[in-house]
């Protein structure tokens, strides 16, 4: 089978001169990856005995097994390195000082080193296939003269395992966002019922097995399920938390997880809050010192506003949106959260899902699932979570949109005093062409620009002087997706 086209993910935010790596996955057609217990039964490496779910979903995959060939590469920026690599079984670069390969993977996916751009801008890098024609173009990259303070990470903190619902073993789950969900940070949020305290042992001692400082984030947490009082994650910072679970005496309300979410330094987030089965009543308040994120978008839809008000991804399974629950309820009544996206993925492919191809009706009317871009310091477990603590953070439709927003100076999540008129700076840099920008203030859309292009820098100033929270929406002409966490202004 030959590839259809080539996923190509490079860094978001480099320096020029500086060396990175391009990592490659060959897609080709949707099959059915083999369920079973003996991996001598089958040649297909994706043989497994956790590819179905009590669900009834399947393990899907798209990488044309076997496949090996010579890919040309181009760039922007000045690109610099190899003018072509070779994809296969034995993927990666030859390094004759060691004498090895940089990866060695049983299927057409690999990393690539030794490429730098040479001009600042918008970098991007295309693979092709010169024997068929088909292609791969890589998300943007900023690429900037001086080192950036803060770099652009991408991740997904919610991804269900074969312990509750979903598809695959937590190792499995690890590798695949790793190499092929290609994410720079990643963690399980299974649901608590489904776990043992040993259970939860072993979680935790997989999640810290996996991290990788400077190369691949992983953080310790669950999902705490309440159908009661909405589906709430729970994050912890370091490389323990305890498990306390809705179904037990001691976690079954609402108070006493937040409790325990301020009591480990934990982040407790909210999700799917528009849904009418699975969400969250705004009327059981805001705890500011543990509940400062907000999963805005996942397969479900995006909860950020109603149809009525322009939302073309809704929430359309488990009984649809319930009103008075999206995100923006929650900063009309003076919550403070940050916007990320989060995948809420049970079909074993976090960072590049394929749910809407099962058999399964309802998944066809889920959507792409979602991821958040973090805008860090370093790629360690602290620069990670410092940066979603400052909610320096933002939602996408599982499309690398760059998204810087600051108002007065301050970047997205700030909370600040202004006087005079507020200036917005906005960033985009899309994967294909941008539709719409659009600037909201207070529910409501005050500033837009439709500039099918797809690099924009755009400012704009607002007169308002009373108390505000300020983001931005971004639109691709392809449709996907990003919301900017906000910024909060009162008047000085």
């Amino acid at each position: 089978m030959q590839p259809k086209t080539f996923r190509v993910i490079i860094p978001s935010t480099l320096r020029v001169g500086e060396e990175f790596r391009i990592k490659v996955k060959a897609v080709g057609g949707v099959r059915d990856a083999p369920w079973g217990a003996y991996p001598e039964e089958s040649d297909d490496p994706m043989l497994g005995r956790y590819n179905l779910s009590p669900r009834g979903l399947r393990m899907k995959d798209d990488v044309p097994l076997g496949w090996r060939g010579v890919l040309e590469v181009e760039g922007t920026c000045g690109l610099v390195g190899p003018d072509h690599v070779h994809l296969g079984s034995e993927s990666g670069n030859f390094n004759p000082a060691t004498g090895e390969w940089l990866a060695k993977l049983p299927r057409p996916v690999g990393a690539f080193e030794g490429f730098k751009f040479t001009e600042p801008g918008c970098g991007r890098v295309t693979l092709r296939n010169p024997g068929t024609g088909a292609v791969g173009v890589s998300n943007p990259a900023e690429v900037v003269e001086e080192g950036p303070e803060f770099r652009l990470y991408w991740g997904d903190l919610h991804c269900q395992t074969f312990f509750s619902d979903g598809l695959r073993c937590p190792e499995e789950l690890y590798e695949f966002a790793k190499e092929e969900g290609m994410l720079d940070i990643f963690g399980l949020a299974d649901h608590d019922y489904g776990l043992s305290q040993l259970q939860w042992r072993y979680f935790v001692e997989v999640t810290n097995s996996f991290y990788r400082p400077g190369e691949f984030v992983t953080i310790v947490g669950y999902e705490w399920t309440s159908d009661r009082y909405g589906h709430r994650n729970l994050h912890f910072p370091g490389d323990w938390g305890q498990l306390l679970k809705c179904t037990e005496k001691e976690g079954h309300t609402l108070e006493r997880i937040r409790e325990h979410a301020r009591r480990n330094g934990a982040l407790l987030v909210p999700h799917h809050t528009a849904n009418f089965k699975m969400g969250c009543s705004w009327d059981q308040g805001w705890d500011p010192e543990c509940e400062r994120l907000v999963e805005i978008y996942s397969v479900w839809g995006n909860s950020e506003r109603p149809s009525s008000e322009g939302n073309t991804r809704p929430i359309r399974v488990s009984g649809g949106e319930r009103e008075g629950q999206h995100v923006l309820d929650a900063l009309d009544r003076g919550y403070r959260f940050g916007f990320i996206g989060g995948g809420d993925t049970h079909d074993g492919r976090p960072g590049d899902e394929l749910h809407t191809l099962q058999e399964r009706e309802d998944y066809k009317l889920l959507w792409r699932q979602g991821i958040m871009g973090v805008w860090a310091r370093e790629l360690t477990r602290e620069g990670v979570w410092e940066a979603l603590w400052a909610r320096r953070v933002y939602a996408s439709s599982n499309c690398r949109i760059l998204l810087w927003v600051t108002v007065c100076d301050a970047p997205m999540g700030s909370e600040l005093r202004c006087s005079g008129p507020r200036r917005m700076a906005v960033r985009a840099l899309g994967e294909g062409p941008i539709s719409l920008l659009e600037v909201v203030r207070n529910r409501r859309t005050i500033a837009e620009l439709r500039p099918h292009q797809e690099t924009v820098s755009w400012s704009v100033e607002d007169t308002f002087a009373g108390p505000a929270y300020y983001y931005v929406r971004v639109t691709q002409e392809d449709g996907e997706m990003a919301w900017s966490s906000p910024v909060w202004v009162e008047p000085r």
